[in-house]
């Protein structure tokens, strides 16, 4: 049986996604807490293991695995039982372009790195911060609304990797006071999955409680 650790923080969106898609192949794991706040990425442990100093880290077998979409992948490969990234080409450039309009467009400009370096290193206010946060948010649920298809799920009939990044993607939205009225599809298909047991288990309440 494979060993694997994944080394996350509670409330990282990159980390849920993975939690996520451990909890679907139905894998147990053991969770290394990495304070972001406190800044337990930057350790020097830390960073030798992954030289980036982000979360999420998976070490199967003592071996890390470092970038949340390149986790899921391994673990689709490792673990092919259900699936999360299709095998036929289209359906796989479609549920890849879905996952990564969050993983690559929308995240990377609000995480927290980003948004520290916005207040503190470029002076702006938690205003201006919020603004920030909210136009790429709306920019990038605008572009997947239109994507997100008729299926129970963005995977179609069962959750996918594009479920995997809606979800978190919806719950930083909805803590940063998003209006979701524009977006009916995506708040079913978040409903839809939060349905599952996968997903309540992955959520940052859930996991910050245990």
């Amino acid at each position: 049986m494979t060993s694997l650790v994944l080394h996350d923080y509670f409330r990282s969106s990159a980390s849920y996604r993975v939690r996520i898609a451990l909890n679907l192949k139905g894998l147990a794991y053991e969770r290394a807490d990495v304070s972001l706040i406190a800044g337990d990425q930057r350790s020097d442990a830390y960073l030798e293991q992954n030289a980036q100093g982000f979360v999420p880290m998976l070490v199967a077998d003592g071996e890390p695995i470092i970038q949340s979409l390149a986790i899921i992948d391994w673990l689709d490969r490792a673990f092919p039982e259900p699936r999360l990234i299709p095998d036929e080409a289209m359906p796989r450039a479609v549920a890849l372009a879905q996952a990564q309009v969050v993983a690559c467009d929308i995240h990377p400009l609000n995480n927290l790195r980003v948004l520290k370096y916005l207040t503190k290193d470029l002076g702006l206010n938690e205003q201006t911060k919020d603004r920030w946060y909210r136009h790429w948010i709306v920019e990038g649920l605008d572009a997947l609304e239109a994507m997100a298809g008729d299926g129970t799920y963005l995977g179609r009939e069962t959750p996918g990797i594009a479920d995997c990044c809606l979800v978190p993607q919806i719950y930083n939205a909805r803590r940063f006071d998003v209006p979701l009225d524009a977006y009916p599809r995506l708040v079913a298909v978040d409903a839809a999955c939060n349905e599952l047991e996968a997903f309540r288990k992955a959520h940052p309440d859930t996991v910050k409680g245990a």
